[in-house]
């Protein structure tokens, strides 16, 4: 028998890149998408012989990216039985600060990406009456977090997405989970500045266990997957206060961050 495909986005670093060497590892083929040739190459030197991957180098954030992939893995020939909606870009700064393409290239890829690739990739889904779907999220998209105003506010879009996407197609014979990470030890993260922040390291992830996490839970049924027990704490306790309590403690540590990052 074939061995299931699955498809990941943002495949050439962080969870992304843990996440397809996880699915390798569980015996699926896999097609990896990223704007990087060499660590795609490098991912199918690692598998050679064990899994067939397929790199494919585009980059989603344009807008014609997610249909570019959708006609690429038919010309293979590939059947994507596990999409993973990995691709994204984060920003910390004040709102204010960002250039319009940071805005533009965040929108893109986080929400419009990720919704015009599931809607590509779906329909084939519905036809085999199979399928799942992983969308990764954060923690953050549980509550505003000033300083991260449209990074939040995307990954609340892609945790309500993935929630009533859920139970449309709770039927159908499709699963679709949302994974929750906190800080975790990526180049992402580092860029950011945000794994030196006082206490990080007591609850930074590693991109490894979020990854395997990410795979039980879309395997599992879950809809949504926070990894970490002091991630779940918080969004636990959060869930329970008053908006406006969380909104004023978020904005008092987040003016506290800029202040001391500009002197």
């Amino acid at each position: 028998m074939s061995k299931p495909t699955a498809l990941i986005t943002g495949a050439s670093s962080g969870i992304g890149y843990e996440l397809a060497k996880v699915f390798a590892e569980k015996d699926h083929d896999l097609i990896v998408v990223a704007r990087r040739q060499a660590p795609l190459e490098a991912l199918a030197e690692q598998y050679d012989g064990r899994v067939n991957v397929h790199p494919l180098v585009l980059d989603l954030s344009k807008a014609r990216g997610p249909q570019k992939l959708y006609d690429a893995t038919a010309e293979l020939g590939l059947q994507v039985d596990t999409l993973v909606n990995n691709a994204g870009a984060a920003y910390q700064g004040r709102f204010a600060d960002m250039s319009r393409t940071q805005i533009h290239n965040l929108l893109a890829l986080n929400m419009r990406c990720l919704t015009d690739t599931t809607h590509a990739f779906l329909p084939d889904m519905l036809a085999r009456g199979s399928g799942k779907i992983l969308n990764v999220a954060s923690v953050v998209g549980f509550q505003a977090i000033p300083g991260m105003a449209l990074y939040s506010a995307s990954k609340a879009f892609v945790l309500s997405f993935s929630e009533s996407l859920a139970e449309e197609l709770r039927c159908e014979g499709i699963r679709v989970s949302a994974l929750c990470p906190g800080l975790t030890r990526t180049d992402m993260v580092t860029d950011l500045g945000t794994d030196q922040y006082p206490g990080s390291e007591l609850i930074m992830g590693d991109a490894r266990s979020v990854a395997l996490e990410g795979y039980q839970a879309l395997h599992n049924g879950e809809t949504i997957r926070v990894p970490g027990l002091l991630n779940q704490l918080a969004v636990n306790w959060a869930e329970f206060q008053p908006r406006w309590i969380k909104r004023t403690l978020a904005g008092i540590a987040g003016r506290a961050t800029f202040a001391a990052r500009n002197g």
